[in-house]
């Protein structure tokens, strides 16, 4: 990764940012993810989604199991520097659950 970029960033305490991802053309939130240098950094290169998982201490790219692949179109930081906004073009579901949205669950409101 580009020093210059990774000494702008604002991570939490164990180096992560959250991430936001928004589907191109309709700006619907599929999901919020985590990701570290590392993972930005192949984001950046490959322009594939890929996260930090919190819960298994592990990396992964988006769609490696589920085929549900993202290709990253956008990708903006946001003006405090500590949050990432994804742009991607999704295939298939976004959600682990099999919804298109994580948000799709439980709307409150």
């Amino acid at each position: 990764m580009d020093p210059g970029l990774a000494g702008r960033l604002k991570t939490t305490a164990d180096g992560l940012l959250p991430a936001i991802v928004q589907e191109a053309g309709t700006g619907r939130v599929l999901m919020l993810a985590w990701m570290d240098e590392a993972a930005l950094a192949y984001t950046l290169g490959t322009r594939r989604g890929t996260y930090w998982s919190r819960s298994r201490g592990e990396y992964w790219v988006k769609g490696m199991t589920s085929g549900h692949y993202q290709r990253v179109e956008h990708l903006a930081l946001d003006c405090d520097r500590d949050t990432v906004l994804l742009t991607v073009t999704q295939t298939g579901a976004a959600c682990h659950t099999g919804a298109h949205s994580c948000f799709d669950v439980e709307p409150l409101l």
